[in-house]
């Protein structure tokens, strides 16, 4: 029998309890929801800085990888060309962002590696004032001779440029460039002395190439092997590890006997103002991008090697990067 003076609060108690208990994993639940879109959007469009004009290979990929961003973002993004000084001048000015503004740059080793070691007035520091985001593709450098060289194989080549040294000008597209030290490094490697020509682009570059006024040129795969489709001109060795899927039945410069491999990169660099959490989403959100079977279609169909890569493993690279390249370059002697 139930004593009337004694309060009725165990049924009470538990109904509280399982309401309150709800509410509070509802709100655990939206709060977590939340949290996962914050992490996934910004809230004010992301600009993406390419130090090139509109078309070239930069701007192509930062297109690609841009449209699939903004998707994934939930803001617009907007490639931004600022061309100028070889793209040191967009590096230059994205170095100066505000915390609070959303910029990438997307570079090259020209830029982040080449630039920082031969330009005293700079105005940049490659590793203090920007952070490595992603690593989104890769290219290799072809070795190519003009149709009226009499040589098909690379070892004729440079069994030639011994023989004919004051013949043995090898064309790049510019000064100061990747293909420039590249050049370098195989005349180094071969044991052959080199006299590096630098043009004012590609065009101009293949155009001789092809005419003859200059017998060797060396330039980026995606630059190259259309001319050589065309039998325009004839590549003799890439200098990937291994075979380029463009490209399977030219022999990389390992197989053609010399001991040489190295490749070319375009990475998003953030600027060192930041924040950490945004740089760790915006890096996971394009390593999504690249692993998207749609994005990697689109690289391969403009002759790009896509390259699916963690924050870490972007750090790692370019680490090994430098490593790799500084020792040639400061060699070199180069002046701009």
């Amino acid at each position: 029998m139930l004593n009337p003076n004694q309060p009725i609060t165990r049924g009470l108690t538990r109904g509280v309890t399982r309401r309150a208990v709800g509410l509070l994993t509802a709100a655990g639940l939206m709060a977590t929801i939340a949290i996962g879109a914050n992490a996934q959007t910004l809230d004010s469009p992301l600009h993406i800085v390419v130090g090139y004009a509109p078309g070239g290979a930069t701007d192509r990929v930062a297109r690609i990888v841009g449209e699939k961003l903004g998707a994934k973002l939930g803001v617009p993004v907007i490639v931004d060309n600022k061309p100028g000084a070889g793209g040191r001048l967009a590096a230059q000015q994205v170095k100066l962002t505000p915390a609070h503004q959303n910029v990438l740059m997307l570079a090259n080793p020209a830029v982040m590696v080449v630039a920082p070691l031969v330009f005293k007035d700079n105005n940049y520091d490659a590793e203090r004032d920007f952070v490595p985001v992603s690593h989104v593709n890769a290219y290799d450098f072809a070795l190519a001779v003009s149709p009226t060289l009499p040589v098909r194989e690379l070892p004729h080549l440079l069994a030639w440029m011994r023989a004919n040294p004051q013949q043995a000008n090898v064309g790049v597209p510019a000064t100061g460039s990747l293909p420039h030290f590249f050049g370098l490094m195989v005349g180094e490697k071969a044991r052959v002395q080199t006299q590096v020509i630098g043009y004012r682009g590609s065009a101009p570059l293949l155009n001789d190439l092809i005419g003859g006024q200059v017998p060797i040129a060396v330039d980026t795969e995606d630059v190259v092997i259309p001319q050589h489709n065309a039998g325009k001109l004839r590549i003799l060795a890439l200098s990937g590890e291994k075979r380029s899927p463009f490209a399977p039945n030219i022999p990389t410069f390992k197989e053609a006997g010399l001991d040489l491999a190295a490749t070319g990169w375009n990475t998003f660099f953030a600027p060192a103002t930041m924040p950490k959490d945004k740089v760790e989403r915006l890096a996971a959100t394009i390593r999504d991008v690249m692993q998207d079977p749609d994005t990697q279609r689109k690289f391969k169909d403009s002759g790009m090697t896509p390259v699916v890569s963690s924050q870490a493993q972007t750090i790692a690279m370019l680490k090994a990067y430098k490593t790799q390249w500084a020792p040639v370059v400061q060699k070199s002697g180069y002046q701009p």
